[in-house]
């Protein structure tokens, strides 16, 4: 009798999926033609996007880019677009009246900040972490120039501020009260009575010198570049603290985040920037000079960290108590539970809302041009008052635009990775 075998002894390859079923036409097929529908949709917004670009990509595509002003392009072509104003202003719009041999300045800003956010973002380079600290006095004394030392000066300040809280804590055995105390007042007279000594023997052994460029020299996208990043960088711990002081148990402290966060969010930031162009300076002692960039990137921050701070307490909010409580369990005293398991949790929730008010602030950027700061929107209205360039509209603003969408589009996709990257469930 023959041995009849009913167990499989090796495996059957699997079979490629129907063509219908796969690549692109599988695809088309599940997502844009999977009923009668998503059909209908699909036609009725394909017949939107040709209404939208039938005439503006012949508009685009055969623009003139060498002609010297309007009426040269008009007498060539009017019914193209006349892009040669980008070609002879693009200098402008990106840097504003800024020196042109002083153009490497903000180029290797903008380099370095790059290598300063890379600690940040990736843990490969954590150990570098000391250079996005010294960034920012970096990027100051590059972009405003003069000496170098009163840059260092302002972190010399900050290590002997430092210095003190670790000598008052670990030798004298002081609390942290009085240790902050020590070393308030550590900042407070090295700051008064060492800085500028320091800046005077300094700047006379080593003077180490750049052009100074005003404030006024300022402009296009680099300046929205500074008072958007400027506000993102300073808004986002601002923020986390007055998310944590609203949810206080002590009054005061709530009270006081409460009160900003409000007063805050039911002001346009168009009136916050009048009042540090106009108003600030009447709060100042007389002969006091407050640059003008600097009163905007404070008055920004201040909004968008109001902003940020109800975008992080939607995320603590949606904590499980049971977090809290296990935190409390573990004997974690409130800021430890706070970086160890709280606000890691929070943050990550609100990473979608995070990034949105990044990306509205750094669009909000051009409402200084109310305040006769030349960002790319006011440089606009400036080279479209030239008689050369006079008539000129949807070109300019066409590359404006573009070069906004660049920016925001970058932080939106980092964030859908960050998304990616910190995505712990199987859903």
């Amino acid at each position: 009798m023959a041995n009849i075998s009913f167990v499989r002894e090796k495996s059957i390859p699997q079979l490629p999926p129907p063509i219908s079923e796969s690549n692109t036409i599988g695809w088309v097929r599940k997502n844009l033609f999977s009923n009668w529908l998503s059909t209908l949709l699909t036609i009725l917004s394909l017949y939107f996007v040709y209404i939208c670009l039938r005439d503006f990509i012949p508009w685009a595509y055969g623009g003139i880019w060498s002609a010297g002003s309007l009426r040269e392009c008009l007498d060539t072509n009017p019914d193209v677009a006349c892009f040669s104003v980008i070609g002879a202003r693009w200098k402008q719009l990106l840097f504003g009246f800024y020196p042109s041999e002083e153009y490497w300045r903000p180029i290797l800003t903008f380099i370095l900040l790059f290598v300063s956010v890379t600690p940040i973002f990736s843990q490969r380079f954590a150990k570098y972490f000391w250079f996005s600290l010294i960034y920012p006095g970096i990027a100051i004394w590059l972009l405003w120039g003069g000496s170098i030392w009163p840059v260092c000066s302002i972190y010399l300040t900050f290590v002997f501020s430092g210095l003190g809280f670790y000598i008052a804590k670990n030798q004298f055995k002081l609390s942290s009260g009085m240790s902050l105390m020590v070393a308030i007042i550590s900042l407070i007279v090295f700051y008064l009575f060492i800085a500028n000594p320091f800046v005077a023997l300094f700047g006379y052994i080593l003077p180490i010198n750049l052009v100074v460029v005003e404030s006024s020299q300022f402009g296009g996208f680099l300046l929205s570049m500074i008072v958007g990043f400027s506000g993102i960088a300073a808004s986002f711990p601002i923020g986390v603290l007055l998310a944590l002081g609203r949810q206080s148990d002590l009054p005061l402290v709530k009270m006081i985040c409460v009160g900003f966060i409000e007063f805050i969010r039911g002001v346009p930031l168009i009136t916050l920037l009048f009042v540090a162009s106009v108003l600030l300076n009447y709060f100042l002692p007389p002969g006091t000079s407050f640059d003008i960039i600097v009163r905007v990137i404070i008055m920004v921050t201040i909004f968008s960290a109001a902003y940020m701070a109800e975008v992080i307490r939607g995320g603590l909010a949606a904590l499980p108590v049971g977090q809290h409580e296990a935190s409390a369990a573990l004997g974690l005293s409130y800021w430890q539970s706070q970086r160890l398991i709280i606000m890691p949790q929070a943050l990550k929730i609100s990473i979608p809302g995070i990034v949105n008010t990044f990306i509205g602030l750094f669009k909000d950027t051009t409402l200084v041009s109310i305040i006769s700061l030349l960002d790319p929107v006011g440089l606009a209205s400036l080279i479209r008052a030239d008689q050369k360039w006079n008539g000129i509209y949807w070109e300019l603003y066409v590359a404006i635009g573009l070069m906004f969408f660049v920016c925001c589009f970058g932080m939106s996709q980092y964030s859908q990775y960050l998304e990616r990257k910190l995505k712990t469930d199987n859903s």
